[in-house]
Protein backbone atom coordinates (compact mmCIF):
# COMPACT_ATOMS: atom_id res chain seq x y z
CA UNK A 1 0.00 0.00 0.00
CA UNK A 2 1.70 3.19 -1.15
CA UNK A 3 1.34 6.75 1.19
CA UNK A 4 -1.76 7.79 -0.87
CA UNK A 5 -3.89 5.05 -0.32
CA UNK A 6 -2.90 4.85 2.86
CA UNK A 7 -3.70 8.71 3.93
CA UNK A 8 -6.99 7.89 2.22
CA UNK A 9 -7.74 5.02 4.36
CA UNK A 10 -6.87 6.89 7.45
CA UNK A 11 -9.30 10.01 6.03
CA UNK A 12 -12.27 7.64 5.52
CA UNK A 13 -12.37 5.41 8.56
CA UNK A 14 -11.76 9.14 10.36
CA UNK A 15 -15.60 10.03 9.56
CA UNK A 16 -16.85 6.91 11.30
CA UNK A 17 -14.37 5.37 13.70
CA UNK A 18 -16.83 3.74 15.63
CA UNK A 19 -18.06 1.41 12.55
CA UNK A 20 -14.74 1.23 10.43
CA UNK A 21 -12.44 0.70 12.81
CA UNK A 22 -12.42 -2.90 13.33
CA UNK A 23 -13.02 -4.25 9.57
CA UNK A 24 -9.61 -2.51 9.38
CA UNK A 25 -8.28 -3.61 11.91
CA UNK A 26 -9.05 -7.29 10.65
CA UNK A 27 -7.76 -5.91 6.89
CA UNK A 28 -4.52 -4.61 8.20
CA UNK A 29 -3.89 -8.30 10.07
CA UNK A 30 -4.81 -9.78 6.67
CA UNK A 31 -2.22 -7.96 4.63
CA UNK A 32 0.46 -8.54 7.69
CA UNK A 33 0.00 -12.36 6.92
CA UNK A 34 -0.01 -12.12 3.63
CA UNK A 35 3.69 -13.03 2.16
CA UNK A 36 5.63 -10.77 0.17
CA UNK A 37 6.22 -10.75 -3.43
CA UNK A 38 9.88 -10.51 -3.82
CA UNK A 39 11.60 -9.41 -7.28
CA UNK A 40 15.26 -9.63 -6.91
CA UNK A 41 17.24 -7.27 -9.72
CA UNK A 42 21.08 -8.16 -10.22
CA UNK A 43 22.89 -5.51 -12.65
CA UNK A 44 26.27 -6.89 -12.92
CA UNK A 45 29.58 -5.00 -12.42
CA UNK A 46 27.96 -2.01 -11.54
CA UNK A 47 29.72 0.29 -9.20
CA UNK A 48 28.11 1.97 -6.67
CA UNK A 49 29.48 5.08 -8.07
CA UNK A 50 27.68 5.04 -11.14
CA UNK A 51 23.80 4.96 -9.00
CA UNK A 52 23.17 8.55 -8.28
CA UNK A 53 21.35 7.29 -5.10
CA UNK A 54 25.07 6.93 -4.10
CA UNK A 55 27.18 9.14 -6.06
CA UNK A 56 25.61 12.09 -8.11
CA UNK A 57 29.14 13.68 -9.60
CA UNK A 58 28.94 10.80 -12.41
CA UNK A 59 25.41 9.79 -13.60
CA UNK A 60 21.49 9.97 -13.66
CA UNK A 61 19.42 7.22 -12.66
CA UNK A 62 16.16 7.91 -11.45
CA UNK A 63 14.21 4.63 -11.18
CA UNK A 64 17.35 3.32 -9.12
CA UNK A 65 16.93 6.54 -6.74
CA UNK A 66 13.46 5.64 -6.72
CA UNK A 67 13.80 2.02 -4.96
CA UNK A 68 16.68 3.46 -3.02
CA UNK A 69 14.41 6.11 -1.85
CA UNK A 70 11.56 3.72 -0.88
CA UNK A 71 13.77 1.14 0.60
CA UNK A 72 17.14 0.90 2.30
CA UNK A 73 20.04 1.50 0.92
CA UNK A 74 23.30 -0.07 2.34
CA UNK A 75 26.87 1.82 2.33
CA UNK A 76 28.84 -0.76 4.61
CA UNK A 77 28.14 -4.23 3.25
CA UNK A 78 30.61 -6.33 1.76
CA UNK A 79 30.58 -9.57 -0.47
CA UNK A 80 31.66 -12.99 0.20
CA UNK A 81 33.32 -13.72 -2.93
CA UNK A 82 34.33 -10.91 -5.91
CA UNK A 83 34.30 -12.87 -8.83
CA UNK A 84 31.15 -13.29 -10.91
CA UNK A 85 30.13 -16.74 -10.35
CA UNK A 86 30.97 -17.79 -6.88
CA UNK A 87 29.76 -14.55 -5.71
CA UNK A 88 26.10 -15.83 -7.34
CA UNK A 89 26.81 -19.17 -5.77
CA UNK A 90 27.53 -17.43 -2.57
CA UNK A 91 24.16 -15.51 -2.69
CA UNK A 92 21.72 -18.08 -3.44
CA UNK A 93 22.94 -20.72 -1.05
CA UNK A 94 24.09 -18.09 1.88
CA UNK A 95 27.39 -20.06 1.97
CA UNK A 96 31.00 -19.21 1.42
CA UNK A 97 32.82 -20.78 -1.68
CA UNK A 98 34.42 -23.01 0.84
CA UNK A 99 31.15 -24.67 1.83
CA UNK A 100 29.51 -24.21 -1.77
CA UNK A 101 32.61 -25.39 -3.70
CA UNK A 102 31.77 -22.87 -6.32
CA UNK A 103 35.59 -21.26 -6.04
CA UNK A 104 35.84 -19.47 -9.77
CA UNK A 105 34.62 -18.59 -13.07
CA UNK A 106 36.88 -21.27 -15.25
CA UNK A 107 37.36 -24.10 -13.44
CA UNK A 108 34.24 -25.31 -11.25
CA UNK A 109 30.30 -26.75 -11.70
CA UNK A 110 27.74 -25.34 -9.00
CA UNK A 111 26.31 -28.41 -7.32
CA UNK A 112 23.12 -27.96 -8.10
CA UNK A 113 21.60 -30.19 -5.25
CA UNK A 114 22.54 -28.12 -2.46
CA UNK A 115 20.20 -26.14 -0.61
CA UNK A 116 19.19 -22.84 -1.84
CA UNK A 117 17.16 -19.75 -0.73
CA UNK A 118 14.80 -20.62 -3.70
CA UNK A 119 14.52 -24.29 -2.89
CA UNK A 120 13.42 -22.80 0.75
CA UNK A 121 10.89 -20.48 -0.65
CA UNK A 122 9.32 -23.08 -2.68
CA UNK A 123 8.87 -25.00 0.29
CA UNK A 124 6.97 -21.81 1.81
CA UNK A 125 4.55 -22.16 -0.78
CA UNK A 126 6.36 -19.51 -3.32
CA UNK A 127 6.32 -19.66 -6.78
CA UNK A 128 9.98 -18.91 -7.99
CA UNK A 129 11.52 -18.07 -11.75
CA UNK A 130 14.68 -16.94 -12.59
CA UNK A 131 15.86 -14.64 -16.09
CA UNK A 132 19.24 -13.75 -16.99
CA UNK A 133 22.24 -14.41 -16.62
CA UNK A 134 23.10 -17.64 -14.19
CA UNK A 135 26.91 -18.36 -14.54
CA UNK A 136 26.87 -21.43 -12.76
CA UNK A 137 27.85 -24.09 -15.44
CA UNK A 138 25.00 -26.74 -14.06
CA UNK A 139 21.69 -25.65 -15.08
CA UNK A 140 19.07 -23.83 -12.23
CA UNK A 141 17.31 -26.49 -9.57
CA UNK A 142 14.57 -24.58 -7.23
CA UNK A 143 12.16 -22.57 -10.17
CA UNK A 144 9.54 -23.29 -11.05
CA UNK A 145 10.60 -21.41 -14.28
CA UNK A 146 13.82 -20.37 -15.71
CA UNK A 147 15.25 -19.39 -18.83
CA UNK A 148 19.45 -18.05 -18.54
CA UNK A 149 21.84 -17.07 -21.23
CA UNK A 150 24.89 -19.08 -21.56
CA UNK A 151 27.92 -18.31 -19.85
CA UNK A 152 28.26 -14.59 -20.07
CA UNK A 153 25.64 -14.10 -22.59
CA UNK A 154 25.97 -11.77 -25.60
CA UNK A 155 24.48 -8.18 -25.66
CA UNK A 156 22.90 -8.12 -29.23
CA UNK A 157 20.43 -11.29 -30.21
CA UNK A 158 21.29 -13.43 -27.90
CA UNK A 159 20.96 -17.55 -27.08
CA UNK A 160 18.70 -18.39 -23.95
CA UNK A 161 18.62 -22.15 -22.69
CA UNK A 162 15.18 -22.47 -21.69
CA UNK A 163 13.64 -25.18 -19.70
CA UNK A 164 13.36 -27.60 -22.43
CA UNK A 165 16.79 -28.11 -22.69
CA UNK A 166 16.67 -26.13 -25.91
CA UNK A 167 18.73 -23.17 -26.43
CA UNK A 168 17.05 -20.18 -28.63
CA UNK A 169 18.25 -17.19 -30.17
CA UNK A 170 16.30 -14.42 -29.42
CA UNK A 171 16.13 -11.06 -31.37
CA UNK A 172 17.04 -7.61 -29.58
CA UNK A 173 19.30 -6.03 -27.16
CA UNK A 174 20.00 -8.42 -24.18
CA UNK A 175 18.85 -5.64 -21.35
CA UNK A 176 15.39 -5.70 -23.20
CA UNK A 177 14.73 -9.43 -23.59
CA UNK A 178 15.77 -10.23 -19.84
CA UNK A 179 13.27 -6.96 -18.67
CA UNK A 180 10.75 -7.98 -21.22
CA UNK A 181 10.36 -11.55 -20.49
CA UNK A 182 10.31 -11.21 -16.61
CA UNK A 183 7.61 -8.80 -16.56
CA UNK A 184 5.43 -11.05 -19.06
CA UNK A 185 6.21 -14.13 -16.29
CA UNK A 186 4.98 -11.97 -13.80
CA UNK A 187 1.73 -10.94 -15.24
CA UNK A 188 0.92 -13.74 -17.97
CA UNK A 189 2.83 -16.84 -16.90
CA UNK A 190 2.51 -17.21 -13.02
CA UNK A 191 0.14 -18.51 -10.13
CA UNK A 192 -1.58 -15.10 -8.96
CA UNK A 193 -2.86 -17.15 -6.17
CA UNK A 194 0.44 -17.69 -4.84
CA UNK A 195 3.17 -15.51 -3.62
CA UNK A 196 5.99 -15.42 -5.80
CA UNK A 197 9.95 -14.58 -6.10
CA UNK A 198 11.50 -13.81 -9.15
CA UNK A 199 15.55 -13.33 -9.43
CA UNK A 200 16.15 -10.80 -12.75
CA UNK A 201 19.92 -11.32 -13.56
CA UNK A 202 20.88 -8.91 -15.95
CA UNK A 203 24.68 -8.98 -18.16
CA UNK A 204 25.11 -5.37 -18.45
CA UNK A 205 26.98 -3.53 -17.18
CA UNK A 206 29.64 -5.77 -17.59
CA UNK A 207 32.40 -6.02 -19.86
CA UNK A 208 32.78 -5.59 -22.99
CA UNK A 209 30.04 -2.65 -22.83
CA UNK A 210 28.13 -2.82 -25.58
CA UNK A 211 25.13 -0.44 -25.16
CA UNK A 212 21.52 -0.22 -27.02
CA UNK A 213 21.85 1.33 -30.24
CA UNK A 214 19.41 4.07 -29.32
CA UNK A 215 21.72 5.02 -26.25
CA UNK A 216 25.24 4.96 -27.84
CA UNK A 217 25.44 8.95 -27.91
CA UNK A 218 23.91 8.82 -24.39
CA UNK A 219 26.96 10.44 -22.76
CA UNK A 220 28.84 12.08 -25.64
CA UNK A 221 27.60 15.48 -24.51
CA UNK A 222 29.47 14.80 -20.61
CA UNK A 223 32.84 15.10 -19.77
CA UNK A 224 33.75 12.73 -16.83
CA UNK A 225 36.77 14.10 -14.81
CA UNK A 226 40.07 11.62 -14.30
CA UNK A 227 40.33 10.48 -10.65
CA UNK A 228 42.74 12.14 -8.43
CA UNK A 229 45.10 8.60 -8.68
CA UNK A 230 44.22 7.79 -11.95
CA UNK A 231 47.92 7.90 -12.96
CA UNK A 232 48.78 5.59 -9.07
CA UNK A 233 52.12 3.58 -9.87
CA UNK A 234 51.08 1.25 -6.96
CA UNK A 235 54.50 1.88 -5.38
CA UNK A 236 55.02 -0.36 -2.66
CA UNK A 237 51.40 -1.87 -3.11
CA UNK A 238 52.38 -5.40 -5.19
CA UNK A 239 49.21 -6.98 -5.37
CA UNK A 240 46.96 -3.57 -6.45
CA UNK A 241 49.64 -3.54 -9.06
CA UNK A 242 49.10 -7.19 -10.67
CA UNK A 243 45.43 -6.59 -11.26
CA UNK A 244 44.86 -6.69 -15.01
CA UNK A 245 41.87 -4.06 -14.67
CA UNK A 246 43.75 -0.96 -15.90
CA UNK A 247 42.41 1.81 -17.95
CA UNK A 248 45.69 2.74 -18.69
CA UNK A 249 47.45 -0.66 -19.33
CA UNK A 250 44.81 -2.89 -19.77
CA UNK A 251 41.81 -1.93 -21.63
CA UNK A 252 41.88 -2.92 -25.27
CA UNK A 253 41.79 -0.32 -28.36
CA UNK A 254 39.41 -2.77 -30.23
CA UNK A 255 37.55 -4.70 -27.80
CA UNK A 256 36.77 -2.58 -25.24
CA UNK A 257 37.24 0.62 -27.04
CA UNK A 258 35.59 -0.44 -30.72
CA UNK A 259 38.36 1.26 -32.56
CA UNK A 260 37.71 -1.91 -35.19
CA UNK A 261 39.66 -0.98 -38.39
CA UNK A 262 41.06 -3.32 -41.42
CA UNK A 263 44.59 -2.29 -40.76
CA UNK A 264 44.49 -2.45 -36.88
CA UNK A 265 45.20 -5.74 -34.51
CA UNK A 266 44.67 -6.43 -30.94
CA UNK A 267 44.41 -9.19 -28.35
CA UNK A 268 40.93 -9.53 -28.25
CA UNK A 269 40.15 -8.10 -31.83
CA UNK A 270 38.67 -11.76 -32.98
CA UNK A 271 36.47 -12.03 -29.69
CA UNK A 272 34.91 -8.66 -30.36
CA UNK A 273 34.57 -9.01 -33.93
CA UNK A 274 32.38 -12.22 -32.78
CA UNK A 275 30.44 -10.00 -30.89
CA UNK A 276 29.23 -7.26 -33.20
CA UNK A 277 29.25 -10.03 -35.78
CA UNK A 278 25.47 -10.86 -33.81
CA UNK A 279 24.26 -7.81 -35.21
CA UNK A 280 21.63 -7.68 -37.94
CA UNK A 281 22.26 -4.97 -40.61
CA UNK A 282 19.87 -2.50 -38.67
CA UNK A 283 22.07 -2.98 -35.94
CA UNK A 284 25.37 -3.25 -37.25
CA UNK A 285 24.47 0.27 -39.74
CA UNK A 286 23.65 1.73 -36.55
CA UNK A 287 26.66 1.11 -34.91
CA UNK A 288 28.95 1.76 -37.44
CA UNK A 289 27.29 5.50 -37.84
CA UNK A 290 28.30 6.15 -34.40
CA UNK A 291 31.67 4.63 -34.54
CA UNK A 292 32.84 5.56 -37.84
CA UNK A 293 33.67 9.12 -37.29
CA UNK A 294 35.11 8.34 -34.20
CA UNK A 295 37.44 5.92 -35.62
CA UNK A 296 38.27 7.81 -38.11
CA UNK A 297 39.24 10.47 -35.76
CA UNK A 298 40.92 8.55 -33.39
CA UNK A 299 43.79 7.19 -35.68
CA UNK A 300 44.01 10.32 -37.10
CA UNK A 301 45.41 12.35 -33.79
CA UNK A 302 46.97 9.18 -33.05
CA UNK A 303 46.79 10.18 -28.83
CA UNK A 304 50.09 8.57 -27.18
CA UNK A 305 51.15 8.45 -23.33
CA UNK A 306 48.54 10.36 -21.07
CA UNK A 307 46.80 11.89 -23.96
CA UNK A 308 46.26 8.56 -24.88
CA UNK A 309 44.99 7.51 -21.16
CA UNK A 310 43.04 10.35 -20.82
CA UNK A 311 41.15 9.58 -24.40
CA UNK A 312 40.21 5.99 -23.05
CA UNK A 313 38.79 7.25 -19.67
Amino acid sequence: MNKLQSGLLFSLTGITAAASLPSCTSQKKAEEQKPYNIVYIMTDDHTAQMMSCYDKRYMETPNLDRIANDGVRFTNSFVANSLSGPSRACMITGKHSCANKFYDNTTCVFDNTQQTFPKLLQKGGYQTALVGKWHLESLPTGFDYWEIVPGQGDYYNPDFITQDNDTIQKHGYLTNIITDDAIDWMENKRDKEKPFCILIHHKAIHRNWLSDTCNLSLYEDKTFPLPDNFFDDYEGRPAAAAQEMGIVKDMDMIYDLKMLRPDKNSRLRSLYESYIGRMDKEQRAAWDRFYGPIIEDFYKKNPQGKELADWKF
